[in-house]
């Protein structure tokens, strides 16, 4: 088996046997991996490469919002945060503006940071 392929198979393995919380961090660090690529393309100029993954971070935002479950006042912080993402992202898709794409590479990371924070203490019990 070709390595590449073996690969492919360990993430679908993975994806397929994760808990919604870690599925929920594997979210944030395709967001994040996503975001790395569009700022590439455009210090590359390649505003094709660009406005792919800016649209890949966009999806992944939009559906981390529909997935919200409102029921918990914790929600709105989230769908606050996800809204003014999704509307930073549509500025540096139109801009190909590589701050503002910086500013939301910062704000993703800080959101997966905490999230990981989070699943450690609830593994520890202690959430």
């Amino acid at each position: 088996m070709a390595l590449p392929q073996a690969y492919a198979q360990y993430n679908n393995s993975r994806v397929l046997t994760a808990k919604p919380a870690e599925l929920t961090l594997m979210l944030y660090e395709g967001a994040i991996k996503f975001c790395n690529i569009a700022l590439k393309g455009i210090e590359d100029n390649d505003i094709s490469k660009a406005h792919e993954n800016i649209i890949k971070v966009q999806k992944i935002i939009n559906y981390l919002r529909q997935t919200l479950d409102m029921s918990y006042p914790v929600a709105q912080d989230f769908e606050n945060i996800y809204s003014y993402l999704s509307r930073r992202l549509l500025e540096a898709n139109m801009e190909k503006d590589p701050e503002i794409l910086n500013e939301v590479n910062m704000h993703l990371h800080s959101v997966r940071d905490n999230w990981k924070l989070v699943m450690e203490k609830v593994a520890r019990g202690e959430g």
